[in-house]
């Protein structure tokens, strides 16, 4: 399966979201590629972190740009189980041909009007995407809500996400949790961080059986 964690919007979370699961289905004993299509190389960044630190299991992480990346991902599907890909923020080259061989994609939102915004273009590009890709399957997560129960902009949120024609609301929120940054800090997720956070690695269990439909940790 490949698994793209992509948006039209920065600052969303996507890295942390991807690092963490690659890492709970490396855990799990699956063969998987960490595939990093943003410039910024903030993926490839971690796994390298990873690899200095001595964390186990290693994970692989590559960096594919340009024209050639649908190509070049679906010889790579033939050596893994999954592949992961880790989309930057913007319409992209990078975005629009992974998008096109990913089989579930997962768009990570912030509670804000800024942010769900964007999803009107990524509505459109999900629609256009359907006719090389009838397949794909287009969910929105809500990434680094408030921890706060008295902010209600994530209801919001979710109120104004249910309104998008071939988007899917999965009905996941995750919080933004200290942990999050500082497991990446470290090349760890948050299940392989010394101070565990129950409710982050809920979070990320809750996310990770959303696209395999179980958890394994």
């Amino acid at each position: 399966m490949i698994i793209l964690i992509g948006g039209e919007k920065g600052g969303t979370g996507k890295t942390t979201l991807a690092t963490n699961l690659v890492a709970l289905h490396a855990t799990n004993g699956k063969d998987t590629l960490l595939v990093d299509t943003d410039k910024q190389g903030s993926s490839s960044s971690w796994a390298e972190s990873r690899d200095e630190e001595g964390h186990t299991p290693r994970i692989t992480c590559i960096q594919k740009f340009g024209k050639n990346l649908a190509r070049d991902i679906q010889d790579l599907k033939t050596r893994y189980e999954d592949i992961f890909i880790d989309a930057g923020g913007k319409d992209s080259i990078e975005l629009r041909a992974s998008m096109v061989i990913a089989d579930k994609l997962y768009i990570p939102v912030q509670a804000s009007q800024y942010d769900v915004w964007t999803l009107d273009q990524m509505d459109t590009l999900v629609a256009q995407t359907q006719a090389l890709n009838p397949d794909i399957e287009a969910f929105i997560v809500i990434n680094r809500a408030s921890t706060n129960p008295s902010v209600k902009e994530t209801e919001e949120a979710k109120n104004f996400v249910l309104d998008s024609e071939h988007l899917c609301f999965s009905d996941i929120v995750i919080r933004d949790r200290i942990t999050f940054r500082k497991s990446a800090g470290e090349g760890q997720a948050v299940f392989e961080f010394a101070t565990k956070d129950k409710k982050a690695i809920d979070e990320i269990n809750t996310l990770y059986s959303h696209i395999f439909q179980k958890v394994t940790y």
